[in-house]
């Protein structure tokens, strides 16, 4: 059973929903009525230390539950041991699902009085900026807040990003060889009949964006000539990689990758020139309902701090004052990379369904399990 759970809860969430639609109102009346100014001072970057932060988490009752987007519980692998290594004594939960299923997870559990998570980091932008309205998240402003680029964080503090992540397509070194894909109309080859792996751009939402900036650059013909290279679609963003890696398929596209990485095997492409990738600032925030909200605010400024921007994987950091890698300018002055586009894109749901079907039309409908398998209603319970 999930904690905070109880009949007597759910008997009344009738009663609560009936009278969510005039208390709605009334916050919305009352968050109007206070200057954006008056909200802004109320807010103040942390000042305290992580580890003064962390004896804080321990008083508090020592747990962290998190709600992170992804395709595999093992994403979550490396984050689960840093943290481990560093805050030993605040055990450190996760639960790796779709951020379309994390989501809506969040709503019900919120509507049921049954919350599990007191953080969410998840890729649907959308709902940060949704939650911020319904007046559910904790507003906060982690040490480094200030420094963290203008788009990737909400001015009063209700969410920031803590990490870039990016998608475009990639390719095994050796066998694609001297004539290896550079941009996405290289795909086209005959040559590479047979040789793709995707992941469903009409399953992820990122992935739709990306196939979106190649429809939009390339044309619907492009699509069609792409559909007839048959590639082999499956569900979760992992898999173009593991196909590549596994040496399955030639080429993959859909999933993130590193420009920095050192591999001699498989390729992460970012086109040159006007060809598109795509990138964005993944969403991080407090529940206003969180159990736990010192530990949240540990997590945060512990994720967004020097020293773990500094280990991003891919190079890019969401902060102005942390370079990963001095061979690589920030993610932001990439044009290419659309990262103001994303967010725009994830608020216009009708067109997003629109795209999603259409695309469904090219490539078939969604087919087989969710790569994280099913969990339910309260994972991390």
């Amino acid at each position: 059973m999930p904690r905070n759970f109880s009949r007597r809860r759910l008997l009344t969430t009738g009663a609560g929903v009936a009278l969510g639609g005039a208390a709605a109102a009334v916050a919305t009346d009352a968050q109007a009525a206070i200057p954006v100014s008056a909200a802004l001072t109320r807010v103040r970057e942390e000042t305290r230390s992580i580890d003064e932060l962390y004896e804080a988490a321990i008083a508090e009752g020592g747990k962290l539950v998190l709600y992170q987007g992804g395709d595999v519980d093992g994403q979550a692998a490396g984050v689960r041991a840093a943290w481990a290594a560093r805050f030993p004594k605040v055990p450190l939960t996760v639960a790796v699902d779709y951020s379309k299923y994390h989501d809506v997870r969040v709503d019900n559990q919120l509507a049921t009085d049954t919350l599990v998570p007191d953080v969410v980091q998840l890729q649907t932008l959308q709902d940060f900026t949704r939650w911020k309205q319904e007046d559910k998240l904790l507003r906060y402003k982690p040490a480094g807040f200030s420094r963290v680029h203008q788009g990737f964080k909400d001015p009063d503090g209700a969410w920031t990003a803590l990490s870039v992540i990016a998608f475009s397509f990639m390719y095994d070194i050796q066998a694609a060889g001297a004539n290896a894909p550079r941009t996405p109309l290289d795909l086209l080859d005959e040559r590479w009949k047979g040789a793709i792996a995707s992941s469903y751009p009409n399953d992820d939402d990122a992935v739709l964006y990306l196939y979106s900036l190649y429809q939009q650059q390339y044309g619907w013909d492009w699509v069609a000539k792409f559909a007839a290279q048959q590639p082999q679609f499956a569900r979760g963003t992992n898999t173009p990689g593991a196909a590549v890696n596994g040496r399955v398929k030639t080429i993959g596209v859909g999933g993130s990758g590193s420009t920095v990485s050192t591999s001699t095997t498989v390729k992460w492409v970012v086109p040159s020139g006007d060809h598109p990738f795509m990138a964005w600032g993944q969403r991080a925030a407090i529940l206003k309902k969180a159990a736990n909200p010192t530990a949240a605010k540990l997590y945060l400024n512990w994720a967004l701090s020097e020293e773990r921007q500094l280990a991003s994987f891919n190079g890019w950091s969401v902060r102005t004052d942390v370079t990963p890698n001095a061979s690589l300018k920030p993610v932001w002055e990439f044009r290419n990379a659309h990262v103001d586009g994303f967010p725009r894109f994830m608020e216009d749901r009708a067109a997003a369904e629109r795209l999603r079907q259409t695309f469904s039309l090219y490539f078939g409908e969604v087919k087989g399990d969710p790569s994280p398998g099913w969990l339910g209603l309260y994972p991390g319970s």
